[in-house]
């Protein structure tokens, strides 16, 4: 069981902990159960009672509208529930709308030991989690605590704050909040933070570096909500298979099969969208390729195949334009899109969410793209967003990030030098 739940200055642990478990437990309902309240205490409090109750929680985001939530919670009004079904997410990655991903118990736990290896916890652990309650990121790190007795703190706010660095001693985050607690910590803010892991996204390796001089150990990893962990980098060295998982690449495509992967995926009107094979093989949604050196195999991942797109008869995937940005001073995160040109299919189109303390300009930018990808990859359109759009999860908030692109809501980047208000906007082909 968790040995604490910490928010703020808040704190729920030993018998009051139990108790108010087990009240909730005495009413929770069964079958799916969807949760959501503005205070994340209650809401982990009630998963765990439903949980306990042999129900299966579905943790909502509480900044999602009433309306919102009342209709997703209409349309799983009574949805049937596979054998073993233990617990329920939403996850709308960086698209579309919200699917939910029904997993059994023994999914997470089997993770747990390899994990926790790979991490080198202890017997006295606590957790923070700044990652919204609904990503299965923080709701399988909650399983994990509860099943090794270690302390959750959730964040004051959505994202890290450096107050609650102090009482944890690991955390689990995406890049973005990983940038955010090393910021604390150059900052000098107390902190008990022994090590990180790191999903979500591609964890670049000037990040890694200035994580590990603050003493901690990273653990960056490769998964899907669908698929759970799949593969670890815990040097920087590259991503290599997590314990008893097999992989397989045909034409580029992913499949996975271990012990951690869901039972299945449902859209929101309750359709399956995902399930493993006969044989328990799961695809993936991202384009990879398999290799190996002298240490053993080795992923690297290249991006989602479903946000490919062509740009004058050349193949794009956005996620190989990003990494070429990827550690550039003035940049906290860069996405790449498609927009659509009759006369080349699309625009390679890049958005940059500045860092407000080192100047950036489209010259800078141009420069780097062309030492660093082929002429097809360079961008032809530069914009600036501060902040990005994000999902819950904390992942660039795709589909919103090229609506506003295509609707010109978004500010041309400038060009360093130029005359007050000139903006580069597109580079002749």
């Amino acid at each position: 069981m968790i040995r604490a739940l910490r928010h703020g200055d808040r704190r729920l642990d030993g018998a009051l902990l139990e108790s108010s478990i087990e009240r909730a437990r005495r009413s929770a309902p069964t079958g799916l159960v969807p949760i959501r309240s503005a205070d994340p205490l209650e809401a982990v409090v009630d998963a765990l009672a439903v949980r306990l109750a042999g129900g299966v929680p579905l943790l909502g985001d509480d900044r999602w509208s009433d309306a919102h939530w009342a209709g997703l919670t209409r349309r799983l009004a009574g949805a049937p529930m596979p054998e073993g079904a233990a617990w329920a997410t939403f996850t709308s990655g960086s698209t579309g709308s919200p699917r939910i991903l029904l997993r059994t118990e023994r999914s997470w736990r089997s993770s747990f030991d390899a994990l926790g290896d790979a991490l080198r916890l202890g017997d006295d652990e606590t957790v923070h989690l700044p990652v919204s309650l609904l990503s299965s990121m923080t709701v399988s790190s909650i399983v994990h605590a509860a099943a090794i007795g270690a302390a959750v703190v959730l964040p004051r706010r959505h994202g890290v704050v450096a107050a609650d660095l102090g009482t944890a001693t690991w955390a689990h985050v995406t890049p973005l909040g990983l940038e955010a607690i090393v910021a604390a910590l150059d900052a000098g803010a107390p902190s008990r933070l022994r090590a990180v892991q790191v999903g979500g996204a591609p964890l670049g390796p000037e990040l890694r570096a200035r994580a590990e001089s603050h003493g901690l150990r990273v653990i960056a990893y490769y998964g899907a909500a669908e698929l759970s962990y799949v593969a670890l980098d815990d040097d920087g060295r590259g991503l290599r298979p997590f314990d008893g998982v097999e992989l397989r690449a045909t034409g580029g495509r992913l499949e996975v099969r271990s012990p951690y992967l869901a039972l299945e995926a449902r859209d929101a009107d309750g359709r399956a969208t995902w399930r493993p094979d006969a044989e328990g093989w799961g695809a993936a949604a991202d384009a990879v390729e398999l290799g190996a050196d002298a240490r053993g195999p080795l992923l690297r991942v290249r991006g989602r195949r479903d946000s490919a797109f062509l740009s004058a008869g050349a193949t794009v995937l956005p996620e190989d334009v990003e990494a070429a940005f990827a550690g550039m001073p003035g940049i906290r995160a860069a996405v790449a899109l498609g927009l659509d040109e009759p006369r080349v299919g699309a625009l390679v189109v890049l958005v940059v969410e500045p860092d407000p303390a080192v100047a950036l300009d489209a010259d800078a930018l141009r420069r780097r793209a062309r030492s660093r990808l082929p002429r097809s990859h360079w961008p032809r359109r530069w914009f600036v967003a501060a902040p990005l759009p994000r999902t819950a999860g904390g992942k660039p908030a795709r589909a919103e990030i090229a609506r506003l692109a295509a609707a010109g809501a978004l500010a041309p980047c400038p060009r360093a030098g130029a005359a007050a208000g000139s903006t580069v906007t597109e580079e002749a082909r």
